[in-house]
Order: structure tokens, then sequence, then C-alpha cells
């Protein structure tokens, strides 16, 4: 979620003009199916309450728009949907303006507890069989969850705005767009025990197939820094290659495809970078044209992009299915603010 977009909210629905929408797909026969089912990320409207997950089945075109709602007898899941991590067959999902994470079974979506006592939630990130991370919004700490018993057990003192995670070699990189540097925490005391600088406003991160860490930045206008691309070896926490976009870009959503040899990001349009260029590339796979690109991500189980449309904010966005190549295969309607889609 960008919180600024949400804050003209109430402007805007009144001022929306209504787009024709396609056809919902028929909600028969659609479970969670795995190397089938798409789970898709609706935060909903900000202060609304309206945060929802859908469920599509590629096999029959099959949507349930509010799959959490029908799998837990009509609960509402909350205010923002950011996030879902899936680890020992339970779903994650963290609700970013409810303070909480609900915690579900990946078989069949029920619930089976919430974690709370978070200010603003935004990733969880599994760290051992018992020990998960979350990052944070407003809060000045990374907090620390006990898997077993769904409750936060600590806290690790950091910068306000802490955004996605990633770990490898015992080591946790941590973004934050608030500052200018991804923070590295030792994952056996949880203890931050270095900071790389790698530019304003940071978006995304990933692991290429190597084990290398990318990070991408959107970069800030008032402050006069490009957004950034960055390559960091996580051993020697060395930075080695650094590319610079345009004075306009504001590169986010950073993804790789099903072989992790390829970054997609999404730019006022989809754009890809092999690993082993150096140079960005200047054209996009897929143009945004006069549509609202809010989320994306590459299918593992095959090479399809799916991209969300978030049109006004405020309708049901609309997914665009592609093929690896960049050509259209199909579309259809999910949840509102539609921002990222987990695969099975």
């Amino acid at each position: 979620m960008k919180i600024y977009f949400f804050e003209f909210l109430a402007v805007i629905v009144f001022c929306s003009c209504i787009k024709d929408q396609p056809k919902e797909p028929s909600h028969s026969d659609v479970t969670i199916s795995a190397g089938k089912s798409v789970l898709i990320i609706n935060e909903g409207n900000y202060g609304w309450g309206n945060a929802s997950v859908s469920l599509y089945d590629p096999t029959n075109d099959g949507v349930i728009a509010d799959y959490y709602k029908e799998q837990n007898n009509g609960l509402i899941l909350g205010d923002v949907c950011q996030s879902i991590t899936k680890y020992n067959d339970k779903y994650y999902i963290v609700v970013n303006n409810s303070h909480k994470i609900e915690v579900v079974n990946a078989s069949d979506f029920k619930k089976i507890a919430s974690i709370t006592g978070f200010n603003s939630p935004r990733y969880f990130l599994p760290i051992t069989y018992n020990k998960a991370y979350v990052s944070d919004l407003y809060k000045n700490s990374i907090q620390i969850v006990d898997i077993n018993t769904n409750a936060i057990i600590g806290s690790i003192p950091c910068m306000k705005g802490t955004e996605e995670m990633i770990s490898i070699y015992s080591k946790a990189f941590v973004i934050n767009p608030n500052s200018n540097y991804c923070y590295v925490l030792n994952t056996a005391n949880d203890a931050i025990t270095d900071s790389l600088f790698v530019g304003k406003e940071s978006s995304g991160i990933v692991i290429d197939k190597n084990s290398k860490v990318w990070i991408l930045t959107e970069g800030s206008s008032s402050n006069s820094q490009k957004a950034q691309l960055v390559r960091i070896n996580p051993i020697t926490l060395s930075i080695e290659l650094s590319l610079t976009f345009g004075e306009t870009d504001r590169p986010w959503r950073l993804r790789f495809n099903k072989t992790r040899d390829t970054l997609f990001y999404l730019n006022r349009g989809v754009y890809t970078f092999p690993i082993a260029n150096s140079q960005l590339n200047m054209n996009p796979i897929i143009s945004q044209g006069s549509k609202l690109y809010y989320g994306l991500n590459i299918n593992t189980n095959n090479y399809t992009i799916y991209v969300s449309d978030a049109i006004d904010y405020v309708q049901k966005s609309k997914i665009e299915i592609y093929d690896g190549r960049g050509s259209f295969i199909k579309s259809f309607n999910a949840g509102i603010i539609s921002n990222g889609f987990i695969f099975e």
C-alpha cells in the first residue's frame, strides 16, 4: 500500500468515472489446487475495512472474489491487506491498518489464529521453524514473532518504515523507504550488524539464482535522487552493481521469473532486466497506456505475467495475464486495489 494515495479516496469515490468491467467468471469448482490456483491480494480502500483475498483457477477461469470471507462464515478480513506469506502449510495474511496478521490453513483458507499487537505491519519473514520477523511502517522496530504461539516475543530497534525483507546466509536484509540504507540483521541474535547505502525510497528486494541480493529504489524528486537498481553480495556485503534510472522514473514491485534469472518491475509499464545485463532496458515488455498498473508477479509454475490495473482505486481491479514475451492472454476482475499474487 502506498499510504499517500488513500488520503484522497474520499474525493475519488465521488468523482470517479465507472469503466466497463470484464465479465465475472463462474465461481463453481474453484479451490486451492497445487500448481493451478492463484491467490490475489486485494488491499481494499484505506479506512474502509474492505480488504480481501481472491482465488483464481486458471484451468476453468473461476474466481472467488472474497475467498477469506467465503471460507470463514462471512468473517471480514479487515482494513488493508498488505501481503501474504506461506510457511509450513499456513498462510500469514498481513492486514496493515487492522494491526494484525491472520493465520489460515493453506489447504482450505480457514482461520486458525490471529497475531495482534502491531502498529502498522507490512511483511512477514520466517527465520526459523519457530521465529519470524514482521516489518512495520510506523514503528521504530521490527517485531519478532513466535510462530508456535502466534505472539510477539520481542523487537529489533530499527528506523521506522521497514518494508520487504529477505533472508540468506543467517542474515536478514531489510529495506527502509525512509532512509538511504538497507539494514543487515544477524538472525541468530536478532541484532542489526550493518547498513548498506542503496538510495532513497527502497521499493523491492529479491534473491536471484546465484544467491545475490537485488534492491530497487524509487528515488526522490524532493532530494534530487534518481532511482537505482543495486546488486549486493550477501557474503561480503559489497555493492557489485549499481544502475541509475532517469529523472522521472519511479520503479517498484521488483519480482523474479520462474528461473530467477530475469527481474521484472513496474515503471508505468512492465519492464524486464536479465541479471547478466549491465544496462537497464529502455522499453517495457508491456505498456501501461492509460491504465494504472499497481500489482505484479510472475507465475512460478510457468512464465506467465500477472499485472493488476487498479483503475481508480475504487472499482474492482482488472487482472491481466500475459505470456513471457508480453503478449496478452486474458483478463478478469478481482478485488479492490490488487497489489500482488501468490501462485500455488
